[in-house]
């Protein structure tokens, strides 16, 4: 399970004429490793997931880990659902396919209790072998997974690892190593990710690495290294790059600077996602002009 943390990518899901683009996919795959991530982690809330059926999400897992065979990088498969049956299909299907291991969100809309978000990530953990990495984003789902929930799975299932914790609080971060520091905490929050580096994380989860995985994979080897300058001068270099990537609901800013960077042949979304306005094309423009983009 120490192998499944690092750097890691939640990648983008390429759409063409409205279909799943698949060369481009694993075109994509391809060139994070070959610029040194550790993991790929398709199909999470950046791959929109939400809106891709089930057939879709399965095929983007498949590419994922065909694409990485053969090769040092990992698949960390997107098993999140509103559902726990559907979460526990997808995360059945990544084992089957070859996943080195799960991430999954909590489940949205439903608002569960602890006790409920409890017993939902046991079962699903208790329905296959590999590795499970717990997912923690209430500003996206409108739950929030606590840190003594978190804390009481880790000690109970013995296949969950890890979190990823996507509150973008290191107080919370702190909470969860203070008590169990085999528990791999990984950020969530690319504007955090040398902060949760430095205080002991175990990785990053990064949407920012869809345009430059050079430098995200660099500052993560780096930190874990102890070269901790190195780590913060590439941290703060992409401070503005970071910023301009959630000024609107991700993945369209990250979706909408791949397209300017020519990594992507066609800009699309799933509705209720929509393009870009002018101005945020605009910022994206001026930003991605301060960086160099290895294809």
């Amino acid at each position: 399970m120490n192998n499944l943390t690092g750097a890691m990518t939640a990648l983008i899901t390429p759409f063409k004429n409205g279909n799943l683009d698949t060369d481009c996919y694993q075109k994509l795959i391809k060139r994070q490793i070959d610029q040194g991530m550790d993991a790929v982690v398709p199909v999470g809330t950046t791959g929109e997931s939400a809106t891709l059926s089930h057939a879709e999400h399965k095929l983007c897992i498949e590419i994922a880990v065909e694409t990485c065979k053969g090769t040092n990088a990992k698949v960390i498969a997107g098993a999140g659902s509103n559902a726990t049956a559907s979460a526990i299909e997808f995360a059945q299907h990544a084992q089957k396919v070859g996943a080195d291991g799960i991430l999954s969100v909590t489940p949205y809309y439903n608002k569960p209790t602890q006790e409920g978000l409890y017993q939902h990530y046991k079962a699903l953990a208790n329905a296959v072998e590999i590795p499970v990495m717990l997912y923690n984003v209430p500003g996206r789902t409108g739950v929030d997974l606590e840190a003594q929930t978190v804390i009481r799975l880790f000690d109970d299932v013995k296949n969950i690892y890890a979190i990823k914790e996507a509150t973008g609080s290191l107080e919370r971060a702190t909470s969860l190593l203070s008590q169990r520091e085999d528990l791999r905490v990984i950020s969530g929050d690319d504007g955090i990710d040398f902060a949760m580096m430095a205080n002991a994380g175990s990785g990053i989860i990064s949407v920012t690495a869809n345009l430059l995985p050079n430098l995200k994979s660099q500052l993560v080897h780096s930190a874990q290294e102890g070269d901790f300058k190195t780590a913060r001068d590439i941290h703060n270099k992409l401070y503005a790059l970071n910023k301009s990537l959630f000024v609107e609901s991700n993945p369209i800013p990250i979706k909408a600077i791949m397209y300017l960077a020519g990594l992507i042949d066609t800009l699309e979304y799933r509705l209720p996602l929509t393009a870009p306005s002018a101005d945020t094309m605009k910022l994206l423009e001026k930003t991605l002009e301060q960086y160099e983009v290895i294809k």
